[in-house]
């Protein structure tokens, strides 16, 4: 299929997403939950909340006395309206969530590249977790050790410990531009949840970011396009380099997911390299044209 002809095809483009509201109506026409839930309407923890229960609610993902784990991208020291970030209504729906489903604790937290005191603070995710009943821990560096990765390039890299020691583990990264890979959109996001020097992955970031996919195998992903990153990423400093979308993208399959958010930058999925690595390893599908998505507007 032709560049031009996928993006204007069911799954459609991030131009069209946004100024064609009406283009998401249709449900999934298949039985039982959906591959992909993508909803947009008029406020983050709406979306959020309708994209985990399309796929068939958070109780499908938490059990009751599970110990969870969600991991936003709490990276920079911007404020939400900057888009470096994970929404803090996102990260508040997903912790209530996990609440109501059963879980006995919930954690959420992230392996910063600014001052992880002025990130989680000026981010509003530690406020917003909090008020919800979360606990917002700091990396503690005794909890990091040196495991086997696996990867095809990665073998081995130290690990924060919280992230494989729980029960349930939900990455709920930002939809952003990067000025190393075009788009960061999930599977980058678990950078935060190793130890440093992060920097010496980045030769070879693509094919980093997908090992480590495949190494922590989220339950959940949620994908935050409330308010995207076009430009300047991944930290941005302006609200001229944001656009806003109103959507949420949700799915079991972090490929796939990362797949509906290169269409929102209007990017054939398999003209990122991560996604080509993500299918050639089996760590998820791309193939969006024959997936089964529900769409909706809220």
């Amino acid at each position: 299929m032709k560049r031009r002809t996928f993006l204007k095809s069911a799954v459609w483009g991030g131009a069209a997403l946004s100024a064609v509201p009406g283009l998401i109506g249709r449900p999934a026409a298949a039985p039982g939950p959906p591959d992909l839930a993508v909803i947009q309407g008029n406020s983050p923890a709406d979306i959020a909340r309708a994209a985990v229960e399309a796929l068939g609610g958070m109780k499908r993902f938490v059990s009751r006395g599970d110990v969870v784990l969600i991991k936003p991208n709490i990276g920079w020291d911007r404020t939400p309206e900057m888009a470096a970030c994970t929404n803090p209504d996102i990260v508040r729906i997903l912790v209530e969530l996990s609440f109501a489903a059963g879980a006995k604790k919930v954690a959420v937290m992230d392996n910063t590249t600014n001052q992880a005191q002025r990130c989680y603070v000026r981010s509003g995710i530690q406020a917003a977790a909090r008020e919800a009943g979360a606990e917002v821990p700091f990396i503690n560096p005794r909890r990091i050790k040196k495991m086997t990765i696996g990867g095809a390039w990665l073998k081995e890299w130290d690990v924060i410990q919280d992230f494989v020691e729980c029960d349930a583990l939900i990455n709920v990264p930002i939809a952003k531009h990067h000025n190393l890979c075009r788009v960061t959109l999930g599977m980058k996001n678990w950078l935060g949840a190793i130890g440093d020097p992060r920097n010496r992955l980045h030769q070879r970031i693509d094919e980093a970011s997908a090992d480590l996919a495949a190494f922590f195998k989220p339950k959940l992903t949620v994908l935050d396009a409330w308010r995207i990153l076009i430009r300047n990423g991944p930290q941005g400093g302006r609200p001229s380099d944001t656009k806003l979308l109103k959507t949420a993208v949700a799915g079991t399959d972090a490929a796939a997911v990362e797949a509906m958010g290169a269409v929102l930058f209007d990017i054939v999925p398999a003209e990122l390299p991560l996604l080509r690595f993500a299918v050639e390893r089996n760590i998820g599908r791309i193939d969006l044209e024959k997936m089964n998505i529900e769409k909706r507007t809220l």
